[in-house]
């Protein structure tokens, strides 16, 4: 690929002077576009919106003077002044489209992917219209990059059981590859007879294919999108419906689902009630350049799976597409050869080097191999270079003969065919060296395909800013309204930024500052997205605009793979993102916003490219592009892992080590984690699982609020009703709003006093909640007086409602739908703070005589969380759900508890076996058998 070349914008003021093409001068610096080489041609600019009138210069002017922000925007809509009386003039009507309320979607917004509703007539007529809908959708996909490798890809999973399919963001392959398995012969449905255990039974492999991904709000996209494009029902609308999807709290199938969209969590909650994972034909594991801990999980599982005798299946392979834009492919390829080659050695079969015997697998030694493919070194007196230039038309660098290097590139001169693998190559090499009177080259074969997808359907402008930014937000907010005056209609904007704060403060700006805006200006209408949203209101995001209306998408980086959203021109990406690391030695969490990876900033421009030309504008100069490191670091290097091993533990695997990981985890932040867990009772001294952490792991939840709910469900306690509200309001980052002003914090002060409680935080929140609850007229306008996030309970509703279903239907739970929530007593309250415990004894700290608290476990000096309903208070001892770091050690979700609780569930763990709690405070100095 040609070297790019790259504009800048500038970050700060511009000046007006020395306008080229409608652009200030500083823009006009180089530009990049980020091309497909068979689709080279010169992008126009396109002309500045026809219906901006003389008065945009000068309400813009009025409209950055009265604010802190800058204009970062060309000022050619500023040249033709406006008189005065414009400037003062307050704008006729509020000219955005306000998205505060998220319960019900927008009259004039037509629900996508829900034809049974817009068509009730009769089911032949839905049909009619869904076939009618994809047959226009068809022309579509045969324009998509991924429909000329259409038969490599069915060949490559027929010949092999993995492949690994790398294809640039935009070229279709997460909706295009499970409808093109879904034709083969061997994703047909077969009954087979197997016995397990002394235990034959008959039953059904197959018929069905599974797509994780790496977030919900994608695998709902994605099943919607694929729904339309088959012609289909989705879901559970209908039983005849082919295509479904599940994630946490929301599983819409139905009997005839052929192609299911699932997160990598559901699928391992799969596979411990279906360890071999019997419904599926394959698994297509997508983005997995992510590498969260389930998707290493995941793949070691079907590595696994593959790898034994299948007798689960009935000897049928369960066939595996691994799918990226970024991923290492050379790290995959060896991590799938690595058990083939361990199989295969046992019964290799060689030939004798002098005498050409053929050699069984107990005088076969492999290591005898050369670096390249198993070539012997002893065979081939050969020149490399003779060797390259021999091999006609194909250009082989020396680096081609290093086992390790990636086989894309080993390409043919002119013409780069990414797909053109080693074995076509060998069949060659083979040729050359029988002409010179040699033997056959031996070499090894992988156990997984290879397909590489090049180019995408459009192009994507990438302009860097010329110095770095201090302020992202503010930098966001200039950019937003440059695009918005400068460049014309049609044309959504997608923001990337890095949590829930940042999301609705930016909201709240573009809010304000778009009121200044002309009557003749197209409105905006602002859409946040991030993961605790609720589902209604993350859906609007995909729902067209209304008309002479841009939409203003601000986003986590949960848009940053496998969602398109519709009308999307233009990316603004911040360059950061909120990363979650853990400290093993001392449990400390940190959640750090830090620059994002190459791989990161590939997906997010990616976005711009996927129905039209598009730009992305970078916050961040080309050179800390640069300097970026290649790929995000997995997040089983960074995590607590105590949720991975007991999913692990419930899935059989009690070698922890001995595990196939991708990236192994440090050994230490293994024994932590094991030694938590054996805290919460979840493992036996031995190190297997026990029953109640068979329990923990059917649960959608952390271990350790795993382990409170189990706690709520015994007779004693009686509060089971009461920990699910919790649980669910911790589910969302804060039901509080953010308060900035002090008269408004004191203004919040005094409306919440009627829902704080002097025991902390949890019972603050089951208080806020059960009130919200019970607002029968107005919660919208209850939340606002009690400066309660209204968007937020909403979500906590869902979930709440979500959790107490999955209850009903779990043992040891006994939960009526018709039972009522008793009135919070203090005895009440007191159990509800022991029921946590069981799951958080290890997050308590103790008050010392200098004021300051210190954890019980580790002797760490901690801070209470302003936002804590005990900040400044002083207690005998607290619990707290996290341990923070951000300007120092906070702990956050803080409750006041008694010493001697603390000790009775320590105590409790191994009759006496662990001491933490004594005047002495002090780590347990023992090891169990299995660490």
């Amino acid at each position: 690929m040609p070297e790019n070349k790259h504009e800048s914008f500038e970050d700060d003021s511009l000046s007006a002077k020395n306008t080229k093409n409608g652009l200030p001068s500083d823009i006009n610096a180089e530009r990049s576009e980020d091309l497909n080489p068979s689709r080279k041609r010169k992008r126009k600019r396109k002309p500045t919106t026809s219906n901006t009138s003389n008065s945009h210069g000068s309400m813009l002017d009025d409209f950055f003077q009265r604010s802190r922000v800058k204009p970062l925007m060309s000022k050619k809509f500023q040249a033709n002044g406006a008189s005065e009386q414009n400037i003062e003039r307050e704008p006729q009507g509020n000219q955005i489209a306000r998205s505060s309320s998220v319960q019900e979607p927008a009259t004039n917004f037509p629900v996508r992917n829900q034809t049974t509703q817009e068509h009730p007539r009769s089911a032949k007529a839905v049909r009619g219209n869904l076939k009618a809908k994809a047959r226009a959708l068809s022309q579509l996909r045969k324009d998509l990059p991924i429909w000329s490798h259409y038969s490599e890809i069915r060949e490559g999973l027929r010949e092999k059981d993995v492949m690994l399919l790398v294809g640039e963001t935009g070229c279709g392959k997460s909706t295009q590859v499970p409808q093109i398995l879904l034709q083969e012969l061997w994703c047909k449905s077969k009954s087979i007879t197997t016995t397990i255990s002394g235990i034959t039974q008959t039953v059904n492999v197959g018929g069905c294919i599974a797509v994780t991904e790496p977030r919900r709000v994608a695998a709902i996209y994605l099943a919607r999108r694929v729904a339309e494009e088959m012609g289909t029902p989705l879901g559970s609308s209908s039983p005849a419906s082919k295509v479904g999807y599940s994630v946490r709290f929301d599983n819409s199938t139905s009997p005839s689902t052929q192609i299911k969209f699932l997160t990598e969590g559901m699928l391992l909650q799969e596979m411990l009630r279906d360890p071999w994972l019997r419904q599926y034909s394959a698994v297509i594991v997508d983005e997995v350049h992510e590498r969260s801990i389930n998707v290493d999980l995941l793949l070691g599982f079907l590595r696994n799976m593959n790898a034994g005798e299948k007798e689960g299946r009935g000897g049928i392979a369960l066939k595996v597409a691994v799918m990226s834009a970024t991923v290492d492919v050379e790290s995959l390829r060896r991590f799938f050869d690595e058990e083939h080659e361990s199989k295969e050695s046992n019964g290799a079969v060689g030939l004798n080097d002098k005498t050409n015997e053929v050699l069984g697998p107990e005088v076969y030694d492999p290591e005898e191999e050369s670096e390249w493919s198993g070539l012997s070194s002893l065979s081939y007196k050969f020149d490399r270079e003779d060797l390259r230039r021999n091999v006609s038309g194909t250009h082989v660098t020396h680096d081609t003969f290093d086992s390790k290097q990636s086989c894309h590139e080993i390409q043919k001169e002119g013409h780069g065919q990414a797909s053109r693998t080693k074995l076509a190559l060998s069949d060659e090499l083979d040729s050359i060296v029988k002409a010179n009177g040699e033997r056959p080259l031996r070499q090894k074969t992988s156990c997984a395909a290879t397909c590489y997808i090049e180019g995408r359907q459009f192009p994507v402008e990438i302009i860097y800013s010329p110095q770095p930014v201090q302020d992202f937000v503010d930098a966001c907010l200039r950019t937003i309204f440059q695009i918005h005056y400068k460049e014309p209609m049609p044309g959504d904007i997608l923001v990337f930024l890095t949590g829930q704060e940042t999301v609705e403060s930016l909201e709240s700006l573009v809010n304000e500052y778009a009121l200044s805006m002309g009557s003749d200006v197209p409105k905006l209408l602002v859409l946040p997205l991030f993961a605790a949203l609720p589902q209604t209101a993350q859906q609007r995001v995909f729902q067209p605009a209304p008309p002479k209306t841009r939409k203003i998408i601000l986003a986590t980086n949960i848009a940053e793979t496998s969602v398109t959203v519709s009308g999307v021109r233009f990316v603004v990406d911040s360059g950061k993102s909120k990363i979650k690391q853990f400290r093993s030695r001392i449990g400390l969490d940190s959640l750090i916003v830090k620059p994002i990876s190459k791989s990161a900033a590939t997906q997010r421009k990616g976005r711009a490219g996927r129905e039209a030309p598009g730009q992305c504008y970078r916050l961040y100069t080309e050179q800390d592009y640069h300097a970026l490191q290649p790929s995000n670091t997995p997040e089983i290097l960074r995590c607590e892992l105590s949720q991975a091993i007991l999913t692990m533990k419930a899935r059989g695997v009690d070698d922890i080590i001995g595990f196939p990981f991708l990236d192994h985890p440090p050994r230490e932040a293994l024994e932590k984690a094991l030694l938590h867990l054996f805290r919460l009772r979840a493992l036996k001294v031995s190190g297997e699982i026990n029953d109640i952490g068979l329990q923990m792991a059917k649960l959608p939840l952390s271990a350790s609020l795993a382990r409170a709910l189990l706690a709520a469900a015994d007779p004693e306690m009686n509060c089971l009703f009461e920990v699910i509200d919790i649980i669910s309001c911790l589910s969302v980052e804060n039901v509080f709003l953010n308060i900035s002003s002090e008269d408004k914090k004191e203004e919040a002060e005094a409306a919440r006093r009627d829902l704080y409680r002097g025991e902390g935080d949890h019972l603050t929140l089951l208080n806020t909640l059960q009130a919200y609850a019970a607002e029968r007229a107005d919660r919208k306008a209850w939340a606002e007086r009690h400066f309660v996030s209204h968007r937020a309970m909403q979500s906590v509703m869902d979930v709440r409602k979500q959790l107490r279903a999955q209850c009903q239907h779990l043992r040891p739970f006994s939960l009526s739908p018709d039972q009522q929530v008793l009135k919070v007593t203090t005895e009440i309250a007191n159990s509800i703070l022991k029921c946590f415990l069981k799951g958080f004894a290890t997050n308590t700290a103790r008050l010392f005589p200098d004021g300051s608290y210190r954890t019980i476990v580790g002797n760490q000096t901690v801070a209470i969380h302003p936002s804590s309903g005990l900040f400044g208070k002083k207690v005998e001892a607290i619990m707290y759900n996290e341990f923070v770091f951000t300007s120092r050690s906070y702990a956050r979700g803080v409750s006041a508890v008694q010493m001697d609780w603390i000790g009775h569930v320590l105590r409790a763990y191994d009759s006496g076996v662990i001491s933490c709690v004594s005047d002495d405070v002090h780590e347990e100095s023992f090891r169990l058998p299995w660490l």
